[in-house]
């Protein structure tokens, strides 16, 4: 059978990786597919010089790549949502497929693409794009394609994850943990998008498309980083038998579904509490097939390996005339979603303040949320000498974000705040 032409567009650590998979693990790819899968053109601003050795196009220029008259399948791995969606578009509009890890993209118009995609008889490949170590997506898409999905929560960016689970094991603080994760590689120069929850709200879009069949703006997903957490709110979750976490979570609710990201305590005895380190693993719970659960690095080579996959699961599609065979996001329409729908979700909410202490501060509070109907269920207090900067924690009874939202607001004005009050929901959902 021919051979299959790639066209790799960016050879960062995502796309040089892909390259020398499918150089090194050439013979391995050629025994699965029945013919081999060869790399025709590549493109990076790193290549000083264009040139063509043995066959293969190096170029600075990524319309090479795409216009390449020998090249069917484009691995777009530039990332960004600006060059990648001209890639994208333009490989598409041709009727090349292309495999994409660009999780940002997808989340922003992964809708329009897979429809450009179904126009000119193309597919779109993204299992790179969500926990690259676990073909989460091939799960969904087709693996458990029977069930109807009812929940998913998410370990979905092992920085964060890396990050949290040093800070319980040592206490040492966010800052200096950070410092750590760029130096082994965990971490970008400029982490924002890990730690604020961005790089995890994308990826909860795409896998809300392919586990309910809906396209939701990534801005309208609620959104909380990790960087206000510190070495004394697992101390207190201990003490309510939590660990915290950042937890991507799609729940259904009075408003539709729920979509989340945001630092959660999650009971020490559930699957996901013993996720450490820069691992992902997502926990789905269907209807059918009740709780499953997929582990796995999120980052680096298994990222290449997930692209690799991708372009040989294109490939057998293009060689076998079934490009079509199943819609990009394993639903033929996508439901418009505009809202993250968790405002009348009802939780328990643990509330750590830091307070310069005198008398009646409890009673102050309490009166706050008694006046948005919420109810106190306990009051924790660590051993502290900092008086001037005295931690503790209130834990109330289910509510909603709603209402706690606004109890918030009205505290902003408590003169005794040394910053406003950290809110994180008790995913009492995940004790199993």
């Amino acid at each position: 059978m021919r051979d299959v032409n790639v066209g790799i567009v960016g050879l960062g650590t995502v796309g040089g990786s892909a390259l020398r998979i499918l150089d090194e693990n050439a013979a391995e790819i050629e025994r699965r597919l029945g013919f081999r899968l060869q790399v025709r053109a590549a493109s990076s601003l790193e290549i000083e010089a264009r040139s063509e050795t043995n066959g293969r196009l190096l170029t600075r220029a990524w319309q090479e790549v795409v216009e390449h008259q020998e090249v069917e399948i484009v691995a777009e791995l530039i990332g960004g949502t600006t060059v990648a969606l001209e890639v994208i578009r333009g490989a598409l509009g041709r009727g090349k497929s292309v495999v994409t890890a660009n999780k940002e993209l997808l989340g922003l118009r992964g809708a329009e693409l897979a429809q450009l995609a179904s126009e000119h008889k193309a597919s779109l490949n993204m299992e790179a794009s969500v926990a690259g170590g676990i073909p989460i997506l091939q799960v969904l898409k087709e693996g458990i394609a029977g069930d109807r999905i009812e929940a998913l929560y998410g370990i979905l960016n092992g920085t964060s994850n890396f990050i949290l689970t040093e800070m319980e094991k040592s206490g040492a603080p966010l800052t200096s943990i950070l410092a750590e994760a760029q130096k082994r590689g965990y971490a970008e120069a400029n982490p924002t998008a890990d730690v604020e929850g961005y790089d995890a709200r994308s990826k909860l879009a795409i896998l809300a498309s392919f586990c309910f069949g809906v396209h939701v703006p990534t801005e309208a997903i609620f959104r909380q980083g990790i960087t206000r957490l510190l070495p004394i709110d697992f101390a207190y979750a201990h003490r309510l038998g939590y660990t915290i976490r950042l937890i991507g979570a799609a729940t259904p609710g009075p408003d539709g579904l729920g979509l989340s990201v945001r630092p959660v305590l999650v009971p020490e005895k559930a699957i996901l509490s013993k996720v450490l380190g820069s691992y992902n693993a997502i926990w789905i719970k269907g209807a059918y097939g009740e709780d499953t659960l997929y582990y796995g690095r999120g980052a680096g080579k298994p990222t290449g390996v997930a692209v690799v996959s991708d372009l040989m699961r294109a490939a057998r599609d293009l060689r076998h005339g079934s490009m079509l065979r199943a819609a990009a996001f394993g639903f033929w329409k996508l439901q418009e979603v505009s809202r993250a729908g968790i405002e009348s979700q009802l939780r328990p909410y643990f509330l750590r303040f830091l307070v310069r202490d005198r008398v009646g501060i409890i009673a102050q509070l309490a009166s706050v949320l008694a006046a948005r109907n919420i109810s106190i269920d306990a009051v924790l207090q660590e051993p502290s000498a900092e008086k001037d900067n005295l931690p503790f924690v209130i834990t109330v009874e289910p509510t909603s974000e709603t209402a706690l939202a606004a109890a918030l607001e009205a505290m902003q004005g408590l003169d005794f705040l040394c910053e406003p009050p950290l809110a994180l929901p008790l995913e009492t959902g995940l004790s199993r």
